[in-house]
């Protein structure tokens, strides 16, 4: 079974490099995506327990991905990761605090693919023969 993965960012071309490295990556299935909080926000009401990782940016066209860290903390399962080209030990820390479990800064593309390889109850997929 994919982990599903609930994806909340504002600019397009990332939404679709994000939905490319899931799908590189393998073992994972994009079940939904967000570009505002308001949005992202009535998605995790039309679909609770319908996710296992949830990828939020901080700053969106409308809203806050701080706000989203709560609110998806109140879902009964699943991980929130923070990727964001506005981290610093700061915002890490605040992070962290509001309940995200990881938090990566965009410059850090390597670092986020590692973090997906090995996320807990991925299933990777076999490399094509």
């Amino acid at each position: 079974m994919a982990v599903r993965v609930f994806l909340v960012e504002d600019q397009k071309p990332m939404q679709v490099l994000m939905a490319d490295l899931l799908h590189s990556v393998g073992g994972f299935e994009l079940v939904g995506t967000a570009s505002s909080e308001t949005g992202a926000t009535d998605w995790l009401y039309r679909h609770p327990g319908g996710w296992d990782l949830a990828i939020v940016d901080l700053l969106l066209g409308e809203g806050s991905g701080f706000t989203l860290i709560v609110r998806c903390n109140k879902e009964p399962a699943g991980s929130v990761l923070v990727f964001s080209d506005f981290v610093s030990p700061a915002v890490r820390q605040r992070c962290i605090r509001l309940g995200a479990d990881g938090v990566i800064s965009k410059a850090q593309f390597g670092e986020l693919r590692a973090y997906l390889q090995a996320f807990p109850g991925r299933v990777a997929q076999p490399e094509p023969a």
